[in-house]
């Protein structure tokens, strides 16, 4: 992502050493009908890259889509929205069957999937576009958000406070084609190498849920 320029070339240092063989295995979204009664959710939390392929790996999750939200510019593109002006994040809408995994489990995977207590940032990629947010459609949902929030602060999860903003969702603006599937289409790229799939794999690692074979 552009956020990281200034420290790509210790990052392309790194990528020429040998690669783990035994990666996580990286899930496209799917193109077919969606089932009746599919829900869909929206979640913020860094470089979209890493959260698209987050969600694309839980069981009852058809497709991430990435794209931009939160912020009040009607014709956001990557260029704008990394300026910071738009008042956009880095987004992705999941499509999903209630009936196979719960909203519920998509929040908790949100917050185990990033470090929520960092303001306008994900490591290395600065600015209010990678900001934390949790995305609600209704009352319930908004009571889900921060029942997770409340509980992670309980059981002091972090050292720092969580800053994660819960909004109302507004509306959504799809990313450009060459975002999608960014991470299945470019396994070679230093970011994707040395961040995104580092931090996938922790995730996979550490998250409790159910995941795709």
């Amino acid at each position: 992502m552009k956020a990281i320029v200034t420290t790509i070339f210790s990052i392309m240092i790194i990528a020429g050493c040998a690669q783990p063989q035994n990666r996580a295995k990286i899930f496209a979204g799917s193109n077919q009908r969606p089932s009746s009664n599919e829900a869909v959710a929206t979640f913020a939390e860094g470089c979209f890259w890493h959260t698209e392929i987050v969600f694309q790996s839980l069981a009852g999750v058809r497709d991430a889509v990435s794209g931009y939200a939160g912020g009040t510019d009607t014709n956001p593109d990557y260029e704008k929205v990394s300026s910071g002006e738009t008042g956009h994040a880095e987004s992705v809408q999941v499509f999903y069957d209630p009936s196979k995994i719960s909203f519920e489990t998509l929040v908790k995977a949100f917050f185990a999937s990033h470090d929520p207590t960092q303001v306008n940032r994900q490591g290395n990629d600065v600015g209010t576009q990678y900001r934390s947010i949790a995305f609600y459609r209704n009352e319930k949902e908004r009571q889900i958000i921060e029942s997770e929030i409340k509980r992670l602060s309980d059981e002091k999860k972090y050292s720092g406070k969580i800053v994660t903003e819960v909004k109302p969702f507004t509306k959504f603006y799809q990313a450009e084609a060459y975002h999608q599937e960014y991470i299945l289409h470019h396994p070679e790229n230093p970011y994707v190498q040395n961040v995104s799939i580092p931090d996938f794999e922790r995730f996979r690692k550490e998250f409790r849920g159910n995941f795709k074979s």
